[in-house]
């Protein structure tokens, strides 16, 4: 019976030695990145936790995947690893990758589409970037898109990151409309997002934009044409830039965008609106002016009868020779 004991309490102190042993190691440091501060593991769908350790251990990002396997099981997290692209700091401990699997926390890409942009040039940002995944689909329609910047975990699609633009664009859409002046010229959202696009074609000033669209919906209201010259360039080349001067025979060509020959607004926009021209075209600025031109600065000046304008166009043409 001594010998039982004793047995026992050598077997007892064995295991809480092991169990020290193992729960030390768990906890230690572990191995130093081999590039920069972290480590970048990428854990696929349906991996099990045996799967999760190897990646782990041959991304160098622990020695010993027995013991990491054998301290989640003790953890009771087996189930609550999940995958996903994980940035493991350098020298973390098995614990922490472990915590930072139950908690999801994947690393975070983005993609920016820019105010103005068209449907085509930001369905191939979406086209060639290479985190997403799967088909794109069609070219949405133009205007469609909300210019933002997107983030998104690897693994998802291009055709869901598209679906998530077109969303967020109609969401912003309906927002603003609910709250549009009264008495505007502008009869259905689909014609606000027209006069939108237009407007962010003409000024890369946020503020100008609602002084920009008091233009525009000043000659809506007198039947006047709006004269844009960035309609002329979307009939010649759909939004991607000339390159050069429009001439006068291509001012006076007849497109269905070429605000100079057509009456009213264009069939569709021409580049996708942000946040600030679609804001300006439904509350523009009260302004009795029909005219503007550039002021040599980025910016325009404004002027509500044609003795003024052609002072301004002018001293522009006096700035603009000078700078050449």
């Amino acid at each position: 019976m001594k010998k039982f004991f004793a047995l026992a309490l050598v077997l007892a102190v064995l295991a809480a030695g092991i169990f020290e042993w193992g729960y030390a190691g768990f906890n230690a440091p572990g191995p130093a990145a081999r590039h920069g501060s972290e480590t970048v593991v990428v854990i696929k769908n349906g991996t099990g936790l045996s799967g999760v350790a190897e990646t782990l251990a041959d991304a160098g990002v622990l020695m010993r995947p027995d013991l990491f396997r054998i301290g989640v099981r003790v953890s009771g997290q087996t189930s609550a690893l999940k995958a996903g692209e994980y940035a493991i700091p350098s020298r973390a401990s098995m614990r922490d990758i472990m915590n930072i699997l139950i908690a999801g926390h994947s690393i975070q890409h983005k993609l920016t589409v820019a105010e103005g942009l068209t449907s085509k040039m930001a369905y191939d940002l979406v086209v060639t970037d290479d985190v997403l995944v799967g088909e794109a689909g069609a070219v949405p329609p133009e205007g469609t898109l909300l210019p933002e910047t997107y983030l998104f975990t690897r693994g998802t699609t291009r055709a869901g990151l598209i679906a998530e633009m077109e969303k967020a664009q109609q969401e912003l859409l309906d927002r603003l409309w609910a709250k549009r002046a009264a008495n505007l010229p502008i009869k259905s959202k689909a014609e606000a997002l027209v006069l939108a696009s237009i407007v962010e074609k003409e000024t890369g000033i946020p503020a100008e934009r609602p002084h920009i669209a008091s233009v525009f919906v000043n000659r809506l209201r007198l039947g006047m044409k709006l004269q844009s010259d960035p309609t002329i360039i979307y009939g010649i080349t759909e939004g991607y830039p000339l390159g050069r001067r429009i001439k006068q025979s291509e001012i006076a060509r007849a497109t269905p965008y070429n605000t100079y020959v057509i009456a009213g607004l264009p069939p569709r926009p021409i580049c996708n609106p942000g946040r600030d021209a679609i804001a300006a075209v439904l509350n523009p600025l009260e302004t009795k002016d029909l005219f503007f031109v550039a002021d040599g600065t980025g910016g325009h000046v404004f002027a509500a009868t044609i003795a003024e304008q052609t002072k301004n166009v002018a001293k522009w043409r006096k700035i603009h020779l000078g700078a050449h």
